[in-house]
């Protein structure tokens, strides 16, 4: 294995080595079911430790493009093929114990409390914003969203998800299920729409009040199963990729490009709900299908509920470029649901770094705790 380990670069010795494994993997140098050499041969030959190795190996498992077998060595499971011909998967059977027991709930809370952005920051933002900004939090927020965040929202994308963006793709609203309400609209309601099974219960409910023809496909432990995807009729698929509620499952990356794969055979639209997803333990943040996908054929949706505090009721859609126009003719209309003085507040958080700052320190306290 030929391996450059630039010393000089900004970017850390095992995000490279990492990269060159994908890139070998995605072309096939080192194909399905094949072992990876050994993590001191790699580290040998790229002149890194071998704890650097182990590092990029598990960003590896962590993705779904290799498996560790136990005194064995890493073999590659990433599929690049669609996968409708494959042995039937084991679905996903959702159990009593997934329902919203009192003690789920509270455990729920905790969580939520635990990744909830410390007072003291978000009230010295807060009157910061009231300091700089003036009257101008007075003024009623452009239909779209305020500029100053849909333009921080796109820098944060770019730096942290790869998902490269104008603002006037982005368009904010009071939380995911305002969006669900206004992609329906956006859409139509001639086609069928999916969503997994089981899902968060406030998507399946939204579809079905603006009136969807709705299909729910069951889950197996990396995603939706094939044969469910290849027996829909739907044209628009609705799916939560990263920790899906309440079944935990995480799509792996050969699942998101049959998803990606999949909605392009039926010329239809993928909706991505990638709430959560900023607070993997994982070193590196997951792949957005949005990222992946150069069609134009993913909505990506996400929100600041978990990762700033419950209360911040906003959530940001981004649209594909060839979208912009038939969203302005159709919804343009609308008026934004945000007040323009919490627009104002996050923007800060994301400019002034304290976002992103916040992000790191709560991935660190779970990595922490999972080590345990």
């Amino acid at each position: 294995m030929e391996i450059y380990i630039d010393n000089n670069s900004n970017e850390p010795a095992y995000l490279q080595l990492y990269k060159k494994i994908v890139k070998d993997i995605v072309t096939d140098v080192y194909f399905y079911g094949s072992k990876l050499p050994s993590k001191r041969t790699i580290a040998a030959d790229s002149g890194v430790s071998v704890i650097t190795v182990e590092h990029a190996f598990s960003l590896l498992c962590e993705e779904g493009y290799v498996e560790s077998r136990q005194r064995s060595g890493y073999y590659v499971i990433y599929i690049k093929d669609d996968f409708l011909n494959v042995a039937e998967a084991v679905p996903y059977i959702f159990k009593e114990s997934d329902l919203e027991s009192d003690e789920k709930v509270a455990d729920i809370n905790q969580s939520a409390a635990d990744s909830t952005i410390s007072y003291s920051l978000v009230s010295k933002t807060m009157r910061r914003v009231i300091a700089d900004y003036g009257e101008r939090i007075l003024v009623k927020s452009p239909n779209h969203g305020c500029n100053e965040l849909r333009t921080e929202i796109c820098a944060y994308l770019s730096r942290s998800r790869g998902i490269h963006v104008k603002p006037s793709q982005v368009i904010i609203g009071s939380g995911a299920e305002y969006l669900y309400g206004l992609l329906v609209q956006l859409l139509g309601t001639e086609n069928v729409y999916a969503i997994e099974s089981p899902c968060y219960e406030k998507i399946e409910k939204v579809y079905r009040m603006m009136g969807v023809d709705l299909e729910k496909l069951k889950l197996s432990d990396d995603g939706i199963m094939s044969e469910e995807l290849a027996s829909s009729k739907a044209k628009y698929l609705h799916v939560t990729p990263f920790h899906s509620y309440p079944s935990g499952i995480t799509a792996s990356i050969s699942k998101k490009h049959e998803y990606l794969r999949w909605i392009e055979n039926r010329n239809g639209i993928l909706i991505e709900d990638n709430y959560d997803s900023e607070l993997t333990v994982s070193m590196k943040p997951e792949e957005t299908l949005f990222s992946m996908s150069g069609n134009g054929k993913v909505i990506y949706i996400n929100t600041f509920t978990k990762t700033i505090a419950p209360s911040v009721r906003l959530g940001y859609m981004i649209l594909p470029e060839h979208m912009e126009k038939e969203f302005n003719e159709k919804l343009g209309f609308y008026s934004c649901t945000v007040p323009v003085f919490d627009q104002y507040v996050v923007a800060e958080l994301i400019k002034n770094g304290d976002f992103e700052r916040h992000i790191n320190r709560v991935r660190r306290q779970k990595r922490k705790n999972k080590s345990w």
